[in-house]
């Protein structure tokens, strides 16, 4: 049944064609029992002449209604009696109301509002009669009441339907409406998702980039520790693999809480904690075992942080530790700060070691591909800090990230 109605819905003029053959057999069987001659002829032309701009009433609604009012109007004018095939003037009331243009809906109007008195004119105001005393028929003239309230009952049909025409025009367009919305919510609502996957792969690219170059420098750290002192000190040797089997272990569940990221369906607010301030003594404790000097230092009121600027404090002194391993040379000593203010936070990572050459900075060097300080750059940004990146007076290289807070109460 749903494929039925959804055929006929693609096919109007096969649905139209079906009444318009019952309209044609009424009106032929009802006018060919009435009247001779031309008058005849007339009556079978208009049966058959309304049935047919039935089926075309809404593929060529303008047209047809046109046709219909200049057929009624010449019905009238010769004085034709309404046959069956008048029902025919209703639909076509509720064509110019539903699917005709503006002046074809206005014409439907006037037509049916001038239905009744024409009618009225034609078929009652003369022909209505009666017989005085002397047996001679005369007119009987109607009273202005009864005449405006027999005109008013013709015309009702041809309002009503031109009100019905009128209303399924505009349920029609307000569906159109709710249509169009829903396919622009869809299409916004797929390009938002696009672009929050972008933004989420883009995200996991960094945390993992951070994640991995640090572990793994650790580990690669520790590994040539262990095996220098592997024949002359088996138990450095046996730390050394130790701090590379949990370091190991630690960047194993990192990443399995990153790519936990792609699998749930939550939001970005309740993903799963982050690392933060509160986590870095870990990481430097960690880069000490690594065998590289760190001091650590806060000023300041320490408070609780919003998560995304506690994420990038973590992740940039991360990264900025793993370029000291990478590019700070043997005996260098590194110093973090993080200074709490009243509107700001400041991470402040230096070394004394031999910093970075241009080329380094730009492109990352022969050894990496400048993600690091891109992705510092790009997390500074989405909290809308600030981030100064360059050598260090008295040698070596700094990193210094301002990010903005509000006011501690």
């Amino acid at each position: 049944m749903h494929r039925l109605n959804a055929w006929l819905r693609r096919h109007p003029m096969v649905v139209d064609a079906v009444w318009a053959s019952f309209v044609l057999f009424f009106a032929l069987v009802s006018d060919s029992s009435s009247g001779s001659g031309w008058l005849l002829n007339t009556q079978i032309l208009i049966a058959v002449l309304l049935p047919l701009l039935m089926v075309f009433r809404r593929r060529f609604p303008d047209v047809t209604v046109a046709a219909a009012t200049g057929v009624g109007l010449g019905q009238v004018a010769a004085d034709i009696d309404p046959g069956g095939s008048s029902i025919a003037y209703l639909v076509f009331a509720y064509t110019g109301a539903a699917f005709g243009q503006k002046w074809t809906s206005r014409l439907a109007l006037l037509a049916g509002l001038s239905a009744g008195p024409l009618a009225f004119w034609r078929m009652h105001l003369v022909k209505t009669s009666t017989t005085d005393h002397t047996g001679v028929y005369v007119s009987r003239p109607y009273g202005f009441a009864e005449a405006a309230l027999v005109t008013v009952l013709m015309s009702t049909p041809f309002i009503l339907c031109w009100a019905w025409g009128r209303l399924t025009r505009v349920r029609r367009a307000y569906l159109t409406e709710l249509e169009d919305r829903a396919a622009r919510l869809e299409r916004e609502r797929d390009a938002q998702a696009k672009v929050a996957v972008a933004a989420e792969r883009a995200r996991i690219a960094r945390e993992l980039h951070d994640v991995v170059a640090h572990n793994v420098s650790v580990m690669i750290v520790q590994a040539d520790g262990a095996a220098y002192v592997l024949d002359n000190s088996p138990q450095q040797a046996k730390e050394a693999l130790g701090t590379i089997a949990s370091t190991g272990r630690q960047a194993l569940v990192e990443m399995r809480r990153l790519l936990g990221v792609l699998r749930t369906a939550d939001t970005a607010e309740e993903y799963v904690p982050q690392p933060g301030v509160e986590e870095l003594p870990d990481l430097l404790e960690q880069v000490r075992t690594a065998g590289l000097e760190v001091d650590y230092a806060t000023s300041g009121h320490p408070r609780e942080l919003p998560r995304g600027v506690e994420l990038t404090v973590y992740r940039i002194v991360q990264e900025a530790l793993t370029n000291v391993r990478k590019h700070g040379g043997p005996d260098v000593h590194a110093r973090v700060a993080v200074d709490f203010g009243e509107r700001e936070l400041a991470v402040l990572v230096e070394d004394d070691g031999r910093g970075s050459t241009d080329e380094q900075l730009a492109a990352g060097g022969t050894d990496g591909l400048g993600h690091g300080l891109i992705g510092m750059r790009e997390r500074v940004g989405m909290v809308s800090g600030s981030l100064d990146v360059g050598p260090r007076p008295g040698g070596g290289f700094r990193i210094r990230a301002v990010l903005p807070l509000k006011a501690a109460h």
